[in-house]
């Protein structure tokens, strides 16, 4: 197929593109900075900076993963605006060339977050559970809305509400490793908040798996099948790395640190991948030590 992929750069992008490219599927990226870009994906790659510079070509399907970093920055008002304005414009201007195409495109598998379902305390949470109404709720919600649009065009929306991307060389554990590696890491707060995860080659092979089953549609949990409380989390990265974790970061000085933003740090949900599973799915890292085990390696391989 022609995909027209958005954040093809990214962390998840480049693995995706890989993928993709290494299947025989024709790849067209958007990228704010084409020329850097190039340096990191597939020879052939049409990288344009515009979604508009794709309107002749016609993409078949759609994976839309642009979007500012939520946990990039401390949550002033104005970052806020651009988290909303990196997602809602891109995925606007996906939304229009959908319109505009005379043979719109098959499927667009469009991102959003764990997020969506805000601070779920310890239930069990998958794709039907109501969400809590706070700022990470009403992101991804707006993303969602503005993604669904395109199914007025004839085009099957998948959504991915994707918890913490875990590999080598970037997402959340590149941030971590650093500090666990020299005995410095510990649980956020009391530990007892849940970290939903997946692996990264496990969540390339859910978008493809997702662009390749022309049935399926909605909301997906894009997340490995055993989540873990953040203690947990911080004990297993610790004894892969054979370390002690014993630096727990206090709640009062997350707060004071990040604000707002500390909430992502401090509350999750029991989110579970019940529709990927139920569609057929199946996950080459089901728990956080095969997961891990796997990452370490590697970047031991790769030193």
């Amino acid at each position: 197929m022609r995909i027209l992929i958005t954040g093809g750069s990214g962390f998840v992008g480049r693995l995706l593109c890989r993928r993709l490219a290494r299947d025989g599927h024709e790849l067209m990226v958007l990228s704010r900075t084409p020329d850097s870009a190039r340096q990191g994906l597939p020879e052939g790659c049409d990288i344009r900076d515009t979604v508009a510079a794709f309107a002749q070509r016609e993409p078949e399907a759609i994976v839309n993963l642009a979007g500012e970093p939520i946990a990039g920055k401390r949550w002033s008002e104005a970052q806020k605006r651009r988290l909303f304005d990196s997602r809602l414009s891109v995925t606007q201007q996906l939304v229009d060339l959908c319109r505009q195409s005379s043979t719109p495109p098959r499927v667009m598998i469009s991102g959003s977050a764990m997020g969506y379902y805000g601070d779920q305390g310890q239930r069990a949470v998958d794709e039907t559970t109501s969400p809590n109404e706070e700022f990470a709720h009403r992101l991804c919600a707006q993303w969602e809305a503005k993604a669904h649009e395109a199914e007025r065009h004839g085009v099957r929306v998948v959504l991915l509400r994707t918890g913490l991307v875990l590999d080598a060389g970037g997402g959340a554990l590149a941030k971590l490793l650093p500090a666990f590696r020299m005995g410095l890491g510990g649980r956020f707060g009391d530990g007892r908040q849940f970290m939903p995860w997946i692996h990264r080659e496990d969540h390339v092979r859910s978008i493809e798996f997702l662009l390749d089953h022309d049935t399926l549609s909605g909301a997906f949990n894009a997340s490995a099948p055993h989540p873990v409380r953040n203690a947990e989390f911080a004990a297993t990265l610790a004894r892969q790395l054979h370390r002690p974790a014993l630096m727990p970061v206090p709640a009062p000085l997350l707060q004071l640190g990040l604000g707002e933003m500390s909430h992502l740090l401090l509350s999750g949900a029991d989110m579970r991948p019940r529709r990927l599973l139920d569609a057929g799915f199946r996950f080459n890292y089901e728990t956080l030590d095969a997961a891990l085990a796997d990452i370490l390696r590697r970047g031991r391989a790769a030193a």
